[in-house]
């Protein structure tokens, strides 16, 4: 084998096994990095026994030379699992269309009315299924309720929806199924209302994305206080299964806040979509303090330890890890 070559494994191993050592170690000490509202569902296992694998793993991965996800995009896993810093909930194990998502979607602003209904009904999908398994579902999603028009969604037949055997049977339980036909009837009456339903979710943050400034898995919460608002909000409109956990996933996932971390290649890229002189509603969290704008009227104060554990191995490794391209 030549030199480039054993150079290459050795550094295929060295990411490989940085990362699935970042990811148990998150996993088991923090609700918020494994929850199914931010990042989704990543199984846990021996540590030992993940090791003896991840560099067959990682080979496998990058064995493939490309496949299509279900938006359609191109993923080229030498490219994007192994040349770019992720956040560290993505690894060389992640599923191509779950990179795809992270990459290209993930925090991304999104002002279309269609496209944030969508995104409505996936991460309310999570109390269900994780984001790989929905993303594998999502043109079954897109078929069924018809691209996500609410005037189409509006008029599905709920008894032919929810029937047995019927292609929505397999997406979602039936009080779910038909809470995304009542979303989209109440969405036409919030279109009426407010012109659009992008104006009327990005109202509650003055038309800004907030930026968040996490530098560890563990601080992304699993909902705010303006999620918890929001939700109240839709809720005393009529919406269903729209929890603050589910907004808070609906936040990130639209681009109302971004919640990649700092050492994530993606976190520039989403604050580059915005002119930061306008960038009145931003919030800057540096794992200390940080004070929230909301609304315009009042100020909401957030403390986040500065001193934080991973799993009990403590930071010297965290800035090993932070040193290193996660996947």
């Amino acid at each position: 084998m030549s030199a480039p070559a054993v150079l290459k494994r050795q550094e295929l191993l060295l990411r490989s096994n940085f990362s699935l050592n970042a990811s148990c170690s998150s996993d088991a000490s923090t609700d918020s990095f494994c929850s199914r509202a931010s990042t989704g569902r990543i199984g846990r296992g021996s540590f030992s026994g993940r090791r003896k694998q991840g560099f067959a793993k990682a080979e496998k991965i990058a064995a493939k030379l490309e496949r299509v996800v279900p938006d359609g995009a191109t993923v080229r896993p030498e490219e994007n699992l192994l040349g770019k810093k992720r956040c560290a909930w993505v690894t060389p194990n992640s599923d191509p269309a779950y990179v795809a998502f992270h990459d290209e979607e993930w925090g991304v602003p999104v002002h279309d009315d269609g496209k944030l209904f969508e995104l409505l009904v996936l991460s309310g999908a999570l109390a269900e299924l994780t984001w790989p398994v929905i993303l594998s579902k999502r043109h079954i999603f897109r078929e069924v309720f018809m691209e996500f028009d609410p005037m189409l969604v509006s008029k599905i037949n709920e008894k032919k929806l929810t029937a047995p055997g019927s292609p929505a049977s397999s997406l979602l339980s039936e009080p779910k199924l038909r809470g995304v036909v009542e979303n989209g009837r109440i969405i036409l009456k919030i279109i009426e209302e407010f012109g659009s339903f992008n104006n009327y979710c990005w109202g509650f943050v003055n038309q800004k994305p907030i930026t968040s400034r996490f530098r560890y898995p563990r601080q992304v919460p699993v909902k705010t206080p303006k999620a918890d608002s929001i939700s109240k909000d839709m809720v005393r409109r009529g919406f269903r299964c729209v929890g603050p956990t589910v907004i808070y996933s609906f936040m990130q996932t639209a681009g109302m806040t971004n919640d990649h971390l700092i050492g994530c290649y993606r976190f520039d890229e989403c604050c580059a979509a915005f002119n930061p002189t306008d960038h009145v509603a931003s919030s800057c969290i540096n794992g200390e303090e940080a004070e929230v704008k909301v609304n315009g009227d009042k100020n909401e104060e957030k403390r986040i330890d500065g001193e934080l554990d991973i799993g009990g191995i403590g930071l010297e490794f965290v800035r090993v890890i932070d040193s290193v391209s996660v996947s």
